[in-house]
């Protein structure tokens, strides 16, 4: 018996291989196909099924075209009603592969055809569970992203109770848990940067498998949930209904453009997408265009900055990486690349093209900006502000700024941060396009400037904190 989890940093999603005696089992796999589809031929292997825990939100699976290639069957759990082939399990229902058994365990609560499955290896003895959303390291998933149900968020934590209780926490210690996500993902709000766990250790350290009734459990589980990024349910009805080929996405995105037919695509209506480098794009970079680096939550900010996944873009990349910027939109749903500009910046400056630079200070010169009559704006989320902030910062999150009715003034001057730059830059590419002219990034973001230490800042005090101290 062979499992390997194939995890993707950039989505903090993990995937499964499982292999025995030559045939194997797919769990939950991305976009493209030939991660797996290539690591069974080189291990003398035959794909036999594509099992799916759910139907995801947060990426679009590559179940669809792996199935096609491989004629494996996809296989979802109980209350799936996909609108392509697929088979429906029912609970318990068994699976050989090879001289290995997966097991059906239907556990609603996350969403109603979420399913765990059982890993029964060569002797009968029941080895790991692939838990999807279910269960992660450290936390359970959100019931809040469910496709098109009547169950409230309340409804869907309590089934989950259920499933942890009557399916998985009666499973042996020793049982090892491999979850679909990892921490960075917005399909859970306390997940460890672990991966992998026995469920034993998960029993004894994960707060919500915690002893509690069903009526607390359901209260931590819906505590503290923020808004899923908008591209969530777009993802997840993808997932049910089907999906363009990936072939096709990537050979439409990764046509080359000039510079006169990237203008042409432009004027047609597409998005200019950067994903430099911050500080590269900072020093020069094409007009209305948007920045949105490759190297941080890419996935996650094009979903939430770009709300129709049928956009047309056209990218400016690194040419080494503008196929990894194709594909990594390819897996949120963004299919409509009709190329990137061959090139890159320099065959726009090349064309006689004038590119723009922004102003950016050091931490050390914000009093003297300040002076000026410039404003701090903060664009972290707001439980970051709120644990500490620049006294007299306005908040005004990366998340709301691509927004005709933006509520800043365009006539206002800002001096923009966030941790350390990323956001920042990316929020100032949107404020230029919305006709912003005074906006400055500053350097290094918020840990500058507490590096520097020459600002006053608003620290939070808990209110336990405060009754202490008043005793």
């Amino acid at each position: 018996m062979y499992v390997e989890q194939l995890y993707t940093n950039c989505l903090a999603e993990a995937a499964y291989y499982i292999e025995s005696n030559g045939e194997a089992a797919i769990i939950d796999p991305l976009r493209e196909t030939e991660p797996y589809t290539e690591l069974a031929k080189e291990r003398g292997a035959q794909i036999k099924y594509i099992f799916e825990t759910h139907f995801h939100a947060d990426f679009v699976s590559g179940h669809i075209d792996l199935s096609k290639k491989t004629g494996a069957p996809i296989v979802f759990g109980p209350n799936a009603h996909p609108a392509f082939d697929a088979h429906i399990a029912e609970d318990g229902e068994t699976f050989h592969i090879g001289d290995v058994i997966i097991k059906t365990l239907h556990t609603p609560g996350h969403t109603m055809e979420s399913t765990t499955w059982l890993l029964i290896d060569e002797q009968g003895k029941e080895q790991a569970i692939f838990t999807g959303d279910t269960l992660f390291i450290g936390d359970v998933g959100r019931p809040d992203l469910a496709v098109k149900t009547d169950l409230s968020r309340e409804d869907l934590a309590a089934h989950l109770f259920d499933s942890l209780h009557n399916k998985i926490l009666t499973l042996a210690d020793d049982v090892t848990v491999y979850p679909g996500h990892g921490a960075g993902s917005a399909c859970g709000k306390n997940m460890s940067e672990e991966t992998t766990d026995t469920l034993g250790n998960q029993k004894a350290t994960n707060y919500a498998l915690k002893e509690m009734s069903k009526a607390d459990f359901v209260a931590k589980i819906t505590e503290g949930l923020t808004p899923p990024p908008q591209y969530f349910p777009k993802n997840a009805v993808l997932n049910k209904t089907g999906y363009e080929s990936i072939d096709n996405v990537m050979e439409r995105g990764l046509k080359p453009l000039d510079a006169k037919a990237f203008d042409v695509a432009v004027e047609q209506g597409a998005t200019i997408l950067d994903t430099r480098d911050f500080k590269e794009y900072r020093e020069g970079f094409i007009p209305g265009s948007m920045n949105i680096s490759l190297d941080g939550m890419f996935a996650v900010w094009v979903g939430t900055l770009i709300e129709d996944l049928q956009q047309p873009i056209v990218v400016v990349a690194p040419e080494d990486r503008t196929e990894e910027t194709v594909l990594r939109l390819a897996r949120v749903g963004y299919d409509n690349v009709v190329g990137y500009l061959q090139g890159g910046v320099e065959a726009f400056r090349a064309a006689s093209r004038n590119l723009e630079k922004m102003d950016w200070v050091e931490a050390s010169q914000l009093k003297d900006w300040q002076d000026k009559g410039y404003q701090i704006l903060d664009v972290r989320k707001p439980g970051e502000f709120e644990s500490q902030h620049i006294e007299g910062a306005i908040n005004y999150p990366l998340d709301y700024i691509n927004n005709p009715d933006i509520q800043l003034d365009k006539d206002g001057k800002y001096l923009v941060h966030c941790k350390t730059g990323y956001r920042a830059v990316a929020a100032m590419s949107l404020l230029l396009q919305q006709g912003f002219t005074h906006v400055v990034d500053v350097d290094g973001g918020f840990e500058a400037v507490l590096a520097e230490d020459i600002l006053p800042v608003t620290e939070y005090v808990c209110p336990t904190s405060q009754a202490a101290e008043s005793v």
